[in-house]
């Protein structure tokens, strides 16, 4: 096994391998060349290798969304640290841990007209977990370190050194430690002087790697008052966010399903199950904004106790509703966070979620109340009135999710785009077993065929990603790697433009308006799978559709992409007309 002969490099690797830090995805370049030699002869690691920097880290973030443990990403000095920046988000506000490994130039390089430099310490500051700054190693290169920068050294070369050793290591350390017991995204910026190339056969480092410590609980103390508040409401609303499939035990779901008092909503990306959940909110609340009776609806609706777990809301109704109909109480549990999103949080249960229902669900009773059963009817009306919509409806994205949501195999990964690809998915009832991801930390466009990619590597099972044109557009370049499996699939819903800005606020039919705000547009997806190697259907019918689904899924050599071109024009008022229908 080879090493770099700069001690920062080796010491880098040996934090990650000690900490588990496994698969590393690594861009080209020459400034990070002593971390790609440290990590490609390693056997220990998984490399991967993605030019693209920002299809890279949202690569790994695919990773680490599925196996929940650090994935890093390794890149040169410069402007590519910064191509990181909207997955290093993502990771941020969705807790994901990802390790960001930026190697750099002598900070006595930094301003003084040298190339590929720029002021990469703390460059991710205000949206990440913590940012360790190592610094330069004296016994490597010394001789430009005495030239350039002499008051580096204090004092004899090995004693300046070992000082240096100890503080890489105390921040390599605490980086690590955060990233795997907080599942947030750390950076680890590396200044390496030339030569970068040389190697070793042996370490020439010992380091000091201290063992991660588990995070304390906090909110404990709090559960008897609030299970006398849950034993004396009669409305209670359970509002599950993006949550990992399994997560949760299956118990405290029935448990919740059968209370009188409670409803539980929930959302594609949730994950979880039970015939009593309600997990279309929007077709609940989008009839209560039009009725005659809105404040009777909306009070009745409202609840005295809001539980909240998981991530982020999709539903921007849910979110309206609850800001201006305030529970009495809100407490959301989590072991790191609680955003205070409906500007009434009153308590975080700083724990895991089983940890905290373990703890509650021996203090609590069932109350009897109308408030299920009441909302169960409502539900069941919309159901119906939402079937006989779709048998009445033209082709458009809304009859093409509702043939795609049901024809999805059993046992998928199901990745969605943002936009109106996860909202049209919340419309519809999926198969229960699948599993729903979407980057909701940020909710963007960018990264999701990159994420869809490095979320299937592992996968047990096949993987299908749902996407629209343009942010299959935008992220063409996440297709540019060698790991998409031959059981990935594609589905591109092609209403040439962002066809979510026609059902928003301030549309109108303009040469303006198609031109900046939908992006309406010509380009092939067929030329793409040309490209890529990726076998091409097409659709732009429900016959059509209906055929291509019916070959899709079946088993091929290569990945496969299904477009399926729906009606520009006609797409804003068919979901539209949805909700005045089951209103």
């Amino acid at each position: 096994m080879k090493y770099s002969s700069i001690p920062a490099a080796q010491s880098v690797v040996a934090h990650c391998k000690a900490k588990g830090v496994q698969n590393i995805v690594i861009s080209p370049g020459s400034r990070n060349a002593p971390l790609i030699i440290g990590f490609t002869e390693d056997a220990f690691f998984k490399c991967f290798s993605i030019v693209d920097e920002r299809c890279a880290a949202f690569f790994a973030l695919g990773i680490a969304q599925q196996l929940r443990e650090p994935v890093a990403v390794v890149c040169t000095s410069g402007s590519a640290l910064l191509n990181y920046y909207p997955a290093v988000t993502e990771a941020f506000y969705s807790d994901i841990p990802l390790v960001v490994i930026s190697a750099d130039r002598p900070i006595y390089k930094i301003d003084v007209g040298d190339g590929q430099t720029i002021r990469q310490d703390d460059v991710f500051h205000r949206h990440i977990g913590y940012s360790a700054n190592l610094k330069q190693d004296v016994n490597h290169a010394k001789n430009r370190i005495e030239r350039y920068a002499p008051h580096f050294i204090e004092g004899k070369v090995e004693t300046t050194q070992k000082k240096i050793q100890g503080y890489n290591d105390g921040e390599l350390n605490k980086a690590l430690e955060i990233a795997i017991t907080m599942g947030l995204p750390v950076h680890i910026n590396v200044r390496f002087e030339e030569p970068l190339y040389e190697r070793l056969s042996e370490s020439s480092i010992a380091p000091v790697i201290n063992s991660v410590t588990t995070s304390e609980k906090k909110g404990l103390e709090y559960i008897s008052d609030c299970a006398d508040i849950w034993n004396a409401s009669q409305k209670k609303l359970v509002l599950v966010g993006v949550n990992d499939p399994n997560k949760v035990a299956q118990r405290f779901l029935d448990m919740l399903a059968n209370d009188p008092s409670v409803i539980v909503l929930t959302e594609t990306t949730s994950n979880i199950h039970h015939p009593n959940f309600f997990p279309s909110i929007d077709s609940i609340v989008a009839p209560i904004e039009k009725s005659k009776e809105k404040e009777k609806l909306f009070s009745k609706l409202q609840p005295d106790v809001l539980l909240t777990f998981g991530g982020l809301i999709v539903s921007k109704k849910i979110k309206a509703f609850l800001r201006e109909y305030k529970p009495k109480h809100h407490w959301h549990v989590d072991t790191v966070k609680a955003y205070d999103t409906f500007f009434s949080l009153s308590r975080h249960f700083k724990m895991d979620v089983n940890t905290f229902f373990e703890s509650f669900t021996d203090r609590i009773t069932n109350v009897q109340s109308d408030y299920f059963v009441y909302w169960k009817t409502v539900r069941e009306k919309y159901q119906l009135k939402r079937k006989r919509y779709i048998e009445q409806i033209e082709f458009s994205d809304m009859l093409a999710f509702h043939h795609i949501s049901e024809s999805i195999p059993e046992n998928y990964q199901l990745q969605l785009a943002n936009s109106s690809t996860v909202r049209y998915a919340q419309l519809f009832d999926l198969d229960t077993s699948l599993q729903v991801y979407c980057n909701r930390g940020t909710s963007g466009i960018d990264g999701s065929t990159s994420t869809a990619i490095g979320a299937s590597v592992y996968s047990k099972t096949p993987t299908l990603f749902v996407t629209g044109d343009l942010s299959f557009l935008y992220d063409s370049n996440g297709l540019w790697n060698n790991y998409i499996r031959p059981d990935f699939r594609i589905i591109v819903i092609n209403n040439n433009g962002g066809g979510i800005f026609r059902i928003l606020p301030g549309k109108e039919d303009s040469f303006n308006f198609e031109r900046f705000f939908e992006t309406k547009h010509k380009l092939k997806v067929r030329k793409y799978c040309e490209v890529f190697n990726f076998e091409y259907l097409f659709a732009d019918s429900e016959e059509r559709l209906k055929f291509a689904i019916s070959a899709f899924y079946e088993p091929s050599e290569r990945p496969k992409l299904l477009e399926v071109s729906t009606p520009r024009l006609l797409n804003n008022k068919i979901l539209l007309g949805y909700f005045d229908f089951i209103s």
